[in-house]
């Protein structure tokens, strides 16, 4: 199936790792030319080349910490600039701290905001006069949470839920103007992220790294943490030409983890 993304200009949030750089690099094997973003200038230029020596596809980076809105202002300037146009939007960010709603301070909770869902916000408005010109598409990565929360992440629980709002509020505002946009929520996808939670279980309950992961492994029914080239096709297709009706959903790729509907 052709995905109608060569020579399609993407920007990809918080992608000088995990997700983010797994969604860049499927983005890139599709011809694309990417934009990465993401707070170390030495991450980002190692990526970014990673990404192209595989792809042979144009693989730009900016650094940026997407809780700045001036930081994101300046990303999609530079993304005009260095691609000519910008035609997909993924919007991705490092998850808040792990904790319960007792340990977390007013800091804590305005912060946590202003990562992982104003920065959203703020790069969907930045990006939005190019993509309604180019028919443009636009895709979130939340977290399996919206559905079922998951202990000891009260941060990333609540403010995911404000993304999957959004995009369905979105969806039908941006509709006429055929703009799609849409949200994928990671279940156990084996990144450095679900390594350190994993971690942190161990340490809070007294058992091993390995003892944890075995038992978490056990509790998805396809027996196993998925990976971050798995999750990223499916961003891939949404934010594709392929993609040409499905708007305003949230998508989770969990392994048939999550048991609510």
């Amino acid at each position: 199936m052709d995905l109608e993304l060569r020579g399609k200009a993407v920007v990809v949030l918080a992608s000088s790792k995990g997700l983010g750089k797994a969604a860049a690099r499927q983005f890139a094997l599709e011809g694309a030319k990417v934009m990465l973003s993401g707070r170390s200038e030495d991450t980002l230029e190692k990526a970014a080349k990673e990404i192209h020596t595989e792809s042979d596809s144009p693989v730009y980076w900016k650094t940026c910490d997407v809780s700045k809105a001036e930081d994101i202002e300046a990303l999609m300037e530079e993304a005009k600039d260095k691609m000519g146009r910008i035609d997909v939007l993924v919007n991705n960010a490092g998850g808040p701290p792990a904790g319960t709603f007792i340990d977390m301070k007013d800091s804590d909770w305005q912060q946590a905001f202003e990562l992982t869902l104003f920065s959203f916000i703020r790069a969907i408005r930045g990006a939005l006069p190019e993509l309604k010109k180019n028919e443009g598409r636009i895709v979130n990565i939340a977290s399996a949470s919206l559905k079922e929360p998951i202990d000891h992440l009260i941060l990333s629980n609540t403010f995911r839920m404000g993304i999957a709002g959004l995009s369905k509020s979105l969806a039908r505002e941006l509709a006429p103007d055929r703009v799609l946009i849409n949200t994928v929520g990671p279940g156990r996808i084996a990144t450095d992220r679900t390594k350190k939670l994993d971690e942190k279980k161990a340490e809070r309950t007294g058992k091993s790294f390995k003892e944890i992961r075995t038992e978490l492994e056990a509790s998805i029914p396809a027996g196993r943490y998925g990976t971050p080239e798995e999750f990223a096709k499916q961003v891939v297709f949404l934010g594709s030409g392929a993609n040409t009706y499905v708007t305003g959903q949230t998508l989770l790729v969990e392994g048939g983890l999550v048991k609510a509907y």
